[in-house]
């Protein structure tokens, strides 16, 4: 029997919320959702800024038990309470196996977790990074991360991640995120990436004001958008800065 996917499944308790014309859940994606399943290898989160990715994923790595500024479930670094409170109406259905392992990578708050690592002074600790975080660039620490830190059997999840990347370095983590998953890893990602979300048979959840709709990659608008500037870049400039050719 197939161990994966760890998360199978997150649905929203509806009859435990009091409005659905208060924040979070009067997001658009928020107030359709019912339940949300997960690919055994990777899902993927996509949306406008606002359409509530972050929220959701924010939700699904508290409910798991991480913390709201991410890093592995030992770290607990805070520097601020804002969640949304979602996590508390959000069930989650979960394999009969545990996985091995657990990350929560969070763009926006990394650093913030870096120093928490830095200030336990615990040199066998960052050993399992490849040494100092902030000894090096961020899009590099995002990459021990992925490289280095994570071992595999894991439940991992990402917000971001390609935000400190080049476009070479999304590449990188692509391969990265195959390697972890054939090491029996699961993975759930918000990105706005067209790099990572070109990841084979990954499912698409896009999430936008008619609520959350599986996508196909080509039907993304992080595929067309990019590819229709870089395939006519001239007339898209001549339109956008409103100037002739």
């Amino acid at each position: 029997m197939e161990s994966k996917p760890y998360l199978r499944e997150v649905q929203l308790m509806r009859d435990g919320v009091s409005s659905f014309d208060k924040y979070p859940f009067n997001i658009a994606a928020i107030k359709s959702l019912s339940s949300l399943h997960f690919h055994p290898d990777v899902t993927f989160i996509v949306g406008e800024n606002g359409s509530g990715k972050s929220t959701l994923i924010e939700a699904i790595a508290l409910g798991l038990g991480f913390s709201i500024e991410g890093g592995p479930k030992s770290v607990q670094a805070t520097t601020h309470d804002n969640a949304s409170g979602l996590f508390e109406y959000l069930k989650l259905v979960r394999s009969y196996k545990l996985p091995k392992d657990y990350f929560f990578l969070r763009a926006e708050s990394f650093y913030n977790v870096a120093t928490y690592m830095e200030e336990l002074k615990d040199p066998n600790y960052l050993k399992g990074y490849g040494g100092s975080l902030h000894g090096r660039s961020h899009g590099e620490a995002f990459l021990a991360v992925l490289t280095k830190k994570l071992k595999g059997g894991g439940l991992y999840i990402f917000d971001e991640p390609e935000a400190a990347l080049s476009a070479s370095r999304q590449m990188t983590a692509l391969v990265a995120i195959d390697e972890l998953v054939q090491k029996q890893s699961q993975l759930i990602i918000a990105t706005h990436s067209p790099i990572l979300l070109a990841y084979p048979h990954a499912v698409i959840y896009q999430l936008d004001e008619n609520g959350i709709t599986k996508m196909a990659y080509e039907d993304t608008a992080q595929y067309q958008v990019t590819k229709g500037f870089l395939d006519d870049y001239k007339r898209m400039l001549s339109i956008l800065l409103d100037r002739p050719q």
